[in-house]
């Protein structure tokens, strides 16, 4: 498997050539990418649902999972709102979009995707609940799988005893499930040289010369947020080093720049947080739930974009219209956070409903897109990792032993697999299910070191 993602950097290094010496055979090549996305999409819901059915069926009282679950939300929106206001400050600075011009020929590309990013609260709310039981692991929505995966947990929860045979049953179909997960990811290194080759022969050097200004600064603000802000808060809350929890993600990063999709990186992401040490609950509920309200890159995104196209068209946003439609597309964008190309159809929805004669200028920055969805994605998928460390830790629900094991590279993750085994998660009644395993337990099961 340690071959694997040197196979993908070569593939990304291939597809960036291919991209730029043959520019229209490479974008006949996106369909590579858009598959191996497909495969990884078709993981996410039963992985979930696994996760947090066997999260919930190991703890005793349901309040521990409903606490977790209300410290996760306050969490999301009180750094959806720092990201938010990060956001504001530099594109007020910046002052992205002036001297540009409004292309034409982008126009109707972005009315069509204006019409699908105008999705009410209401509607939201509704569309969390599945047509079945069976329909919210068809439909591939992460809203509607956690809403069920919730309700067996707890089910299985009041049968008590009754109910291990099922929970042992759903821990082995964990382990096929992420057993298939594994051969799936040989095919990596095909869809990220489909993906890469794709956008580079779409996008070429002209449009990133043009809108250096904005894409420039979009980087370096998530960067910002991600080393300052998340940072200070996994130091202060956790007492866990930034660029050691990221170096440990590195594989997952890699795959998120390949496919400019957090969601492809999901189940990677909830194996290797309860492997870190931190509890099945709390891994089970923070991250499927932080895929869809922790949406800190989006909220950069959707601040700056905005102002680089009210600029761009002579039609600057004062603070309160620059509030109030962010808010509107915040709330909007919720759901969307792994799906690439979400951010542009709610950037454009978000302007057709509160300044419509602003969204033609969502055609200036169609161009970049695709590599500021990366930023996106890199940003909401840290948010995610350190929200899930930093909660764990609160809620006494980290194993602080195993995580120092991990950071420090004593207990490596198994990619064969893909499957945590280093502690049994058995019944507790804390929301730290499996913190409180027996450190001298999992010792013995650890290599002798020098």
């Amino acid at each position: 498997m340690h071959y694997l993602y040197l196979f993908v950097i070569a593939a990304v290094a291939l597809g960036v050539i291919v991209g730029f010496a043959f520019p229209d055979a490479a974008t006949n090549l996106k369909p590579l990418g858009s598959g191996f996305v497909d495969l990884i999409k078709m993981m996410i819901s039963p992985i979930i649902f696994c996760t947090i059915v066997l999260g919930i069926g190991s703890v005793a009282k349901a309040a521990s999972v409903g606490k977790v679950g209300v410290l996760a939300i306050g969490y999301f929106l009180l750094m959806s709102t720092f990201a938010l206001a990060i956001g504001l400050v530099v594109g007020n600075i910046l002052h992205p979009g002036e001297g540009m011009r409004l292309d034409p020929n982008a126009v109707s590309e972005v009315q069509s995707q204006a019409s699908e990013g105008g999705e009410g609260t209401v509607d939201f709310l509704l569309g969390i609940i599945p047509e079945s039981m069976v329909s919210a692991f068809t439909d591939g929505s992460v809203l509607q799988t956690l809403l069920v995966a919730l309700l067996v947990g707890f089910a299985l929860q009041k049968m008590g005893a009754a109910g291990q045979p099922v929970l042992r049953g759903i821990e082995h179909i964990q382990r096929l499930v992420f057993r298939v997960l594994a051969m799936i990811m040989w095919v990596a290194p095909v869809g990220a040289f489909g993906a890469i080759a794709a956008v580079v022969g779409e996008t070429g050097w002209e449009a990133l010369r043009s809108l250096a200004v904005i894409m420039i600064g979009f980087y370096v603000t998530c960067l910002v947020f991600i080393f300052a802000v998340l940072g200070s808060v996994l130091w202060l809350g956790a007492r866990v080093n930034i660029f050691k929890l990221l170096g440990y993600l590195g594989r997952e990063f890699l795959l998120i720049v390949s496919t400019s999709s957090s969601e492809s990186a999901l189940p990677r992401l909830i194996a290797k947080m309860e492997h870190l040490g931190v509890s099945k609950p709390v891994v089970g509920i923070t991250v499927p739930t932080g895929y869809s309200f922790n949406l800190d890159g989006t909220a950069i995104y959707l601040t700056m974009a905005t102002l680089f196209i009210a600029t761009a068209q002579g039609s600057p946003l004062s603070i309160g219209e620059q509030i109030s439609l962010l808010v509107f597309m915040i709330i909007a964008s919720k759901g969307a956070a792994g799906v690439s190309g979400a951010g542009i159809a709610t950037l454009a929805g978000g302007l057709q409903s509160h300044r419509p004669e602003l969204v033609d200028g969502v055609g200036f920055i169609l161009g970049i897109d695709r590599f500021m969805s990366e930023a996106r994605a890199l940003t909401n998928f840290a948010g995610n990792a350190v929200a899930t460390v930093l909660i764990g830790s609160i809620t006494k629900g980290l194993d602080r032993d195993q995580l120092h094991r991990v950071l420090s590279k004593q207990d490596p993750f198994n990619e064969s697999t893909l499957i945590d085994d280093h502690g049994s998660s058995g019944g507790d009644d804390s929301a730290g299910a499996g913190s409180g395993d027996s450190g001298t337990e999992r010792q013995d099961r650890q290599p002798a070191t020098v």
